[in-house]
């Protein structure tokens, strides 16, 4: 009885967001083309992506007005609480949307993909993140990071300030990266939240573990719905205010969660994306060679003339298997 009933908050809670997403996107659309707030594509990133010029971004509202709206309606419905460590996911998600939102503005007003300085952002980043690990400390959290596999505690004590930091700043610009292919971003983080919703569910422990659960069900439905417009041939594209805000909230689940680890395998293809260009940065600089055709690794892939349908299919089929491989270690061994 009370699987079918989380089951049915579940079901209800990717449907409100992707009911949701969709009014949302039908209205955002036509906005954003009537604005002109369109992507800049450039030739040198990929011949074949110059058609994508001019294709409406700042996508990423399609999702996040629905989570915004679905869980006010929850809460005024009484069928959720306003918890604490809701508050603070809340607060991560929409300052890391801000911070995207600021980027892209930049971004189309000056039609360039500069954006804001990778000092200022990496300043701002910075900021979220104290201000994280003051309410994360705040709210009961323990700087004890907790090696399961390893059966190993280890008590970071302030350091565990600058690991929230470098989980979210990771974590905000793989996701950011990842998303250079119609609906792949879009596709991974469903299944990323996915993964996390099963697994907040199984955080009895954790005060406001049902609301983080029923936030990334609503954010899966809600990309789900993106994922109508956003799919090859994409209509919209998501930006830097969908993408950084999405990296953000995975992170702070999973130090809510205390499940950090466990990002490295539901994450995993965006940490494979954000090495693949580290290792391209270093090789150039150190070596004068490419490990890579291009970097991130998706554009590998299409510089071997891949489609950008298969190359979506492998990573979301990869994304799945480790998704499914961390909610059995992480709910049920």
């Amino acid at each position: 009885m009370i699987f079918m009933l989380i089951l049915a908050k579940a079901m209800m809670a990717i449907m409100l967001g992707f009911v949701c997403a969709i009014v949302c996107g039908m209205i955002a659309i036509p906005l954003l083309r009537h604005f002109n707030i369109g992507q800049q594509v450039y030739e040198e990133l990929n011949k074949r992506h110059l058609k994508k010029q001019g294709t409406p971004t700042m996508g990423g509202i399609i999702f996040i007005v629905p989570v915004i709206t679905s869980l006010a309606y929850l809460y005024f419905s009484g069928s959720i609480t306003f918890s604490y460590n809701l508050f603070v996911l809340l607060l991560v998600f929409l300052a890391y949307a801000f911070l995207g939102f600021v980027d892209d503005y930049l971004k189309i007003k000056f039609k360039n993909n500069d954006g804001l300085s990778i000092v200022t952002k990496f300043m701002c980043q910075m900021g979220i993140a104290l201000i994280f690990f003051y309410l994360f400390m705040k709210g009961g959290g323990s700087t004890v990071l907790r090696l399961s596999f390893l059966h190993l505690e280890v008590n970071l004590g302030w350091c565990f300030g600058i690991f929230i930091f470098l989980l979210l700043v990771g974590t905000s610009n793989a996701v950011n990266i990842t998303d250079g292919l119609d609906g792949l971003c879009g596709g991974l983080s469903t299944i990323a939240f996915l993964a996390y919703g099963i697994i907040a569910w199984n955080c009895s422990w954790l005060p406001g573990y049902q609301e983080i659960a029923i936030f990334s069900f609503i954010l899966v439905g809600a990309l789900i719905g993106f994922l109508m417009f956003n799919a090859h041939p994409a209509k919209v594209f998501m930006g830097d205010l969908g993408s950084l805000s999405l990296g953000a909230a995975l992170a702070t689940i999973a130090i809510l969660t205390r499940h950090e680890f466990s990002l490295a395998i539901i994450g995993g293809v965006f940490l494979i994306e954000i090495l693949s260009s580290f290792i391209q940065i270093v090789s150039i600089r150190r070596f004068k060679k490419k490990v890579f055709l291009k970097a991130p690794i998706h554009h590998h892939f299409e510089e071997l003339k891949w489609e950008e349908t298969d190359i979506v299919k492998l990573f979301y089929t990869v994304g799945l298997i480790l998704a499914m491989i961390a909610i059995t270690y992480g709910v049920w061994l």
